[in-house]
């Protein structure tokens, strides 16, 4: 017997939750009918792709090489930026049923490489271009083929020529049910040398907007400076610890009410805050 059987019987028997930690977080959340709330049922355009970094979700959240709790409670993702991109890379960009020629699809390469059943090890691979990331183009080509022609794919964009991209390989590793190990490995391939800013991500899905729960939840960066003690009343409290980092910020997951439906909104610290103070340097 194996060290993943063990983990296997543990659960079966009600012994130890093996599977209260995985890679259940959404990698597109929206544009789907799990966040369709209109009073006509269009699904496909009610939440947009240019509305995610701004707007809250209501029953999941979406991130690159994410993991949450079984209830998605408390979400970790990656979050990058080449310097380049009007927004920061958080979520897989893709078309929506009446955006593609044939239907919904997402234009973004990423591999599921590894994982056991017991989500004890999981490990993912994102390829981040080093250019401004296509988003129109792949919007606008796509819009004018018809649905007898191929896809245009982010491949055909020729945003890969010359190696000019990042493989971003992310690992997770269960010591116990509670205690994962995170590794993010980052290669150049291009032949020459190139910025990536990371931004590791862990959050709260605000459940206390839709009163799915009573207390609103707290972050709080410790004494020692590299490491986060997260508070929710559905959860344990859990620790988050990081290498020395060159900065820790924090914001809400709050709608940025101004820009979204042209409402006033004074509150400093919305959903987007990071993406729209590093577009703006």
């Amino acid at each position: 017997m194996n060290e993943e059987q063990q983990r296997l019987n543990e659960y079966n028997a009600g012994k130890k939750n093996w599977l209260q930690w995985g890679c259940y977080l959404s990698e597109r959340q929206w544009g789907t009918v799990r966040e369709d709330y209109s009073a006509g049922g269009d699904a496909w355009n009610y939440f947009p792709h240019h509305q995610a970094i701004s707007r809250v979700y209501r029953w999941g959240e979406d991130g690159i090489a994410g993991i949450s709790d079984e209830q998605q409670y408390l979400c970790f993702a990656l979050c990058m930026w080449n310097g380049k991109d009007p927004i920061l890379k958080e979520r897989l960009f893709g078309l929506t049923n009446g955006e593609g020629n044939h239907g919904e699809d997402v234009k973004e390469l990423y591999y599921y490489l590894d994982n056991t059943p017991t989500h004890s090890y999981m490990k993912y691979l994102y390829k981040y271009p080093q250019a401004a990331f296509p988003y129109n183009d792949l919007l606008t080509v796509n819009a004018g083929r018809s649905k007898l022609e191929p896809e245009y794919e982010l491949l055909d964009t020729g945003i890969f020529n010359e190696n000019k991209y990042f493989d971003i390989t992310t690992e997770y590793a269960k010591a116990d049910t509670d205690d994962i190990l995170i590794r993010i490995t980052i290669c150049n391939r291009a032949d020459e040398a190139a910025t990536l800013h990371l931004l590791p991500t862990l959050w709260f899905r605000n459940t206390w907007k839709f009163g799915l729960t009573k207390e609103k939840v707290s972050m709080a960066l410790q004494d020692d400076g590299v490491s986060i003690k997260t508070q929710h009343e559905k959860l344990e409290d859990y620790y988050f610890y990081f290498q020395q980092a060159d900065k820790v910020v924090f914001t809400e997951n709050k709608n940025n009410k101004k820009l979204l439906w042209g409402n006033a909104d004074k509150h400093p610290c919305r959903k987007e805050c990071f993406s729209l103070c590093t577009h703006t340097k």
